[in-house]
């Protein structure tokens, strides 16, 4: 199982991007599903979640109301919309599938997640 990630790029501060989470091998609709990020000299942070069950959403406070994580059902993807960024927000992004079948709530916990993709760079220019 893994899952891709796609959809970062360069942009404006003030900006929008979409990343995608796609997931080969697995089912990502039965899974909590997580976003983390990484900038250089930093740790990896957690952004956001989605629960498997009942679409349960969380999010890292700096990126609320900025950020919306969604399912799309149809395809089996996770997506990250990123609006309003800011120059803080430029890391590598990283999507994760949970360990075990989801729950009602999810947690942007690493210890909680063990597939990982190879994440996509986003860059924020002020």
């Amino acid at each position: 199982a893994q899952v891709v990630e796609s959809g970062g790029g360069l942009v404006q501060s003030g900006g929008s991007l979409k990343l995608s989470c796609t997931g080969f091998g697995v089912t990502l609709d039965d899974y909590d599903i997580g976003w983390f990020r990484q900038a250089p000299g930093k740790e990896r942070e957690g952004v956001s979640c989605i629960s498997a069950a009942e679409g349960n959403t969380f999010y890292e406070d700096s990126v609320k109301g900025r950020f919306n994580i969604a399912r799309d059902y149809t395809k089996g993807t996770v997506y990250l919309q990123m609006n309003n960024l800011r120059p803080e927000d430029a890391a590598v992004y990283y999507c994760a599938v949970s360990k075990t079948v989801g729950g009602r709530y999810c947690a942007i916990v690493e210890s909680e997640y063990d597939t990982w993709g190879q994440g996509t760079q986003v860059t924020v220019s002020s």
